[in-house]
């Protein structure tokens, strides 16, 4: 028999899996409509969230008294799901997955005004390397001004309010709850781009976009088990390992070699994460920062 901490580390390394296979199948969709892609990760990502209803709220799961905090969570996560699928398609895997680790430095500096948080020098410290690791990250987008390197930065912004947010709606709403909110939003707004032209997959590509629904639906299960089986301590630094996968990927599929510069930055951006994340363990932050929710 596992442990909890076992269990949860296993949990962690699938959602870690799962994620970047989803990442990986975002990237291989690029012949297919932005709007026509959400709309399968949103309606197929349902089925796996389903399964954890539990019975006696099967008929009425969606009562809320927080339906505004939930909207507001539900736009704030279409829009970083937007921006990291168009990312994905058209930035190299190594640059995108890189740059989303940023995620937490918004975190930092955005709880001040919506949570009241008292920031320390070292998530300070923290954040300032984070940026300086983004700033090298990005450096060709900024020379050459290439909007698609702002796209993983607008992610991060939007995960930021998406984690505040669920940081507040956790302490009265079920994760299940705020999942299934989030994926039939963004069914909804993927089938309202029907008329903006869908393309009719064949039988192997529906099973990939399909695939994309079921393995971000079951990521984000995996994540949330993860840390409620075990010490966040011990199974949050392996989501590093989607770096690996993201280098390994790009490398064997599209011939993507990492530069040394982004490299260099992406090491700088999770240390600064690391950081973050340790400090927020000892201030005993109840909700990881580090928590990737789309």
């Amino acid at each position: 028999m596992l442990t909890k901490n076992q269990l949860g580390f296993l949990y962690m390394f699938l959602s870690v899996c799962t994620f970047s296979i989803m990442d990986l199948l975002v990237k291989w969709s690029s012949d297919y409509p932005t709007g026509e892609v959400l709309f399968f990760r949103g309606f197929f990502g349902l089925l796996p969230t389903y399964f954890l209803i539990p019975k006696n709220k099967l008929k009425t799961f969606y009562i809320t008294k927080r339906s505004k905090e939930h909207l507001f969570r539900c736009l704030m996560g279409l829009v970083a799901l937007i921006a990291i699928v168009v990312a994905l398609r058209e930035l190299p895997l190594a640059v995108v997955v890189s740059l989303s680790y940023a995620a937490p430095l918004f975190i930092t500096v955005l709880s001040i005004f919506l949570l009241n948080e008292k920031v320390g020098i070292f998530r300070w410290l923290a954040v300032l390397i984070g940026f300086v690791g983004v700033i090298i990250i990005a450096e060709p987008g900024f020379k050459g001004m290439n909007y698609l390197y702002f796209l993983p930065l607008i992610f991060c912004i939007g995960m930021a309010f998406v984690t505040i947010t669920i940081r507040k709606l956790s302490k009265t709403e079920p994760i299940w709850l705020i999942s299934i909110f989030f994926t039939i939003t963004i069914s909804i707004a993927g089938l309202a781009t029907i008329p903006m032209g869908w393309k009719m997959p064949n039988l192997q590509d529906f099973i990939l976009l399909a695939l994309i629904g079921v393995t971000g639906g079951s990521a984000n299960l995996f994540l949330t088990q993860s840390y409620k089986l075990s010490e966040v301590s011990l199974v949050a630094p392996l989501k590093y390992l989607a770096l690996v996968f993201a280098i390994g990927f790009g490398y064997l599929i599209w011939n993507e070699i990492p530069t040394l510069k982004t490299l260099i930055g992406a090491s700088l951006v999770v240390l600064a994460s690391l950081i973050i994340f340790r400090r927020e363990i000892y201030h005993k932050q109840t909700i990881p920062s580090t928590t990737r929710h789309e």
